[in-house]
C-alpha cells in the first residue's frame, strides 16, 4: 500500500494541520492581549503626563502658543518618558506647534474623538489615537490647554514615539524572543510527537485488524480449506476499534460456520440426487420390462398373467409417484412456498381417520393399530392438511419397520396450552449412532420391508412441517424393540 495513503499519514498531516493552526491562532492572540496589556499599562501609568506639562506653563496665550515653553516641557516629559511625544492641537485638531523634527510628520492633524474620549473619561483602555509620525495608531495622554476657563486647545502626548519603535525593533531578535520562540517550536514539536505516537497505537491496531481481514479474504470461501479463524480482542468492548474486532470475529465466525455448512448441504445435495436417481431408475427400469414383456407376449398370455404384468407395473407407477410427490413437497417445504393456514380441529378425530386410512395395509401385514389416551381436550390450533400429512408418514414410517404381529400406537395426551402426539411402534429400531439422522433427506432405516418403496423423505417432510409450526419432534429408540416419535400442537384457545 502506498505509505502516503494510509489513515496514519492522513492523520498526521491533519495534527499537524491542527496544531499549527492553533500555534498560529494562539501565537495571534498572544501577541494581540500581550499588546493590549502593555499599551494599557503605559496608558494607566502616563495618563497624567499631558495634565501636569499644562499645569506648569501657559502654553497658549491669546491665541499665541508659546514655543519656549513648550519646548522647555516637553523636554521635561522626555526625562520622565524617553518615547514621549509632545504636541499642541488646535480646537480642529489641527497640530499648531510639536517639538519633534518638523520633516518627519507624516500627517498635520489629529482625530479628536478619540482625545475628547480620554479627557471625558468615556472609554475605556487602551485608548488609541493617530501618531503623526506613523500610520500606526499609539496611546496617548491629553488634556485641554486652557486660559480663563477658556478652552484654547489640547495637548496630545503620544506615549510610544519613534525612539518607542526603535527599540522595540531592535530587540526583536533579542535573546529572550528566540527562547520564546524555541520553546513555542519545541512544545509544537512534543504535542505533534505525542499526537503521532497515538495516532501509531491506534493505527497498528486497525492495520493488525486489516491484515487479518485480508488473510481472512484471501482465502476465499470456495475449496476444501475453510478460511483462517480471526483471533478476538485481548480486552474486547474496550473502545470502538475493539468493539470492531470483536464484531468481525463473530462475522468471521458466523461465515465459517455458513460455510461448514453450505459443504454439508452441498454434500447431502449430491446424496440426495444420487439416492434419488436411483429410486427413479429402479421403478421405471421394472415398469419399463413389464410393459415390453406385455408387448412382446401380450399373444401369449392368458388373461391372469397378463393382470399380474399389470398389477406389478400399478405398484411400481405408484411408487414412482409417491417418490416425485415426496421430492415436490419437500423441495417447496424448503423453499418456502407452502405456508401454514392454522385452523381449530379435533386433533382426536384427526388420528382416528389416520388409523382407518392405514388400517388395511396394517392387516395385510399382521399388525395391529390402536388409538390411545384422552380425547377430551384435543382440539388444536393447526394446519390440519399439514398435520394430517405428518400423522400419514410417520404411521407409514411405523408400519414399514414393523413386523408381523407388531403394534403401532397412537396416543394423544393433553397438556397446558399443548397436544402431545406420540406414534410409537414395536418394529426393528434406530441404533443409537443413527438417531440423529433420522430427519436427514434420504435417511433409509433398516426396514422388514424389502419392498420398501421409501426414498427417504418422509421424516424430512415431517421436520419441516413441524418447524412451521413452532414444534418440535423428538425420537426415541431401542433395537429390536421399537421406536417413538413425540411432537406436540398448541391448543385451540
Amino acid at each position: 500500500m502506498n505509505p502516503f495513503r494510509t489513515l496514519f499519514f492522513r492523520l498526521s498531516l491533519a495534527l499537524l494541520a491542527i496544531i499549527a493552526l492553533a500555534g498560529g491562532a494562539f501565537f495571534i492572540v498572544e501577541q494581540y492581549s500581550l499588546r493590549n496589556y502593555h499599551e494599557e499599562i503605559t496608558q494607566r501609568l502616563n495618563a497624567a503626563i499631558a495634565m501636569y506639562v499644562t499645569g506648569e506653563r501657559q502654553l497658549i496665550e491669546n491665541g499665541q502658543v508659546n514655543r519656549q515653553a513648550l519646548e522647555t516641557l516637553s523636554q521635561q516629559a522626555m526625562v520622565i518618558n524617553p518615547t514621549v511625544e509632545i504636541y499642541l492641537l488646535g480646537l480642529d485638531g489641527r497640530i499648531i506647534d510639536h517639538a519633534v523634527p518638523p520633516d518627519s510628520l507624516r500627517t498635520d492633524r489629529v482625530d479628536l474623538a478619540p482625545v475628547q474620549a480620554l479627557i471625558g473619561g468615556e472609554a475605556s483602555m487602551p485608548l488609541r489615537g493617530t501618531d503623526p509620525r506613523s500610520e500606526r495608531e499609539k496611546v496617548f495622554s491629553a488634556h485641554p490647554v486652557l486660559q480663563d476657563d477658556e478652552l484654547q486647545g489640547y495637548l496630545y502626548a503620544v506615549l510610544g514615539g519613534q525612539k518607542y519603535d526603535a527599540i522595540a525593533d531592535s530587540v526583536r531578535g533579542s535573546h529572550v524572543q528566540r527562547v520564546s520562540i524555541g520553546a513555542a517550536l519545541a512544545i509544537t514539536g512534543a504535542a505533534f510527537a505525542a499526537g503521532l505516537l497515538v495516532f501509531g497505537l491506534l493505527t497498528r491496531r486497525l492495520a493488525r485488524l486489516t491484515a487479518d481481514v485480508r488473510a481472512f479474504t484471501a482465502t476465499g470461501l470456495t475449496g476444501d480449506t475453510p478460511p483462517p479463524r480471526i483471533p478476538a480482542a485481548r480486552t474486547p468492548g474496550r473502545d470502538e476499534i475493539g468493539e470492531l474486532r470483536a464484531a468481525f470475529a463473530r462475522m468471521a465466525d458466523k461465515l465459517i460456520e455458513q460455510f461448514d455448512d453450505l459443504k454439508e448441504t452441498d454434500r447431502l445435495r449430491r446424496e440426495l440426487i444420487s439416492n434419488v436417481s436411483h429410486d427413479l431408475r429402479t421403478p421405471l427400469a421394472s415398469m419399463h420390462g413389464y410393459v415390453e414383456t406385455l408387448l412382446i407376449r401380450n399373444d401369449r398370455m392368458d388373461a391372469d398373467e397378463r393382470r399380474r404384468y399389470l398389477e406389478i407395473t400399478r405398484k411400481h407407477s405408484l411408487r414412482l409417484r409417491r417418490l416425485i410427490g415426496d421430492l415436490f413437497e419437500l423441495s417447496k417445504l424448503e423453499s418456502a412456498s407452502i405456508q401454514p393456514a392454522p385452523e381449530a380441529f379435533s386433533l382426536a378425530e384427526l388420528l382416528q381417520d389416520v388409523t382407518q386410512e392405514f388400517e388395511l395395509e396394517a392387516e395385510r401385514r399382521g399388525i395391529s393399530m390402536k388409538v390411545a389416551g384422552q380425547p377430551a381436550g384435543s382440539r388444536v390450533f393447526a394446519d390440519i392438511g399439514l398435520v394430517q400429512r405428518v400423522l400419514e408418514n410417520l404411521v407409514r414410517n411405523a408400519i414399514r419397520h414393523t413386523p408381523a404381529g407388531g403394534e403401532v400406537t397412537l396416543t394423544l395426551e393433553p397438556r397446558p396450552d399443548r397436544v402431545a402426539v406420540e406414534v410409537a411402534d414395536t418394529g426393528c429400531g434406530i441404533p443409537a449412532d443413527e438417531l440423529e439422522h433420522v430427519f436427514d433427506r434420504c435417511y433409509r432405516g433398516k426396514s422388514p420391508d424389502e419392498a420398501s418403496d421409501s426414498a427417504g423423505l418422509g421424516l424430512a417432510i415431517v421436520h419441516k412441517i413441524l418447524d412451521l409450526h413452532d414444534s418440535r419432534i423428538t425420537v426415541t429408540s431401542e433395537v429390536d424393540r421399537g421406536t417413538t416419535f413425540r411432537f406436540d400442537l398448541p391448543t385451540a384457545a
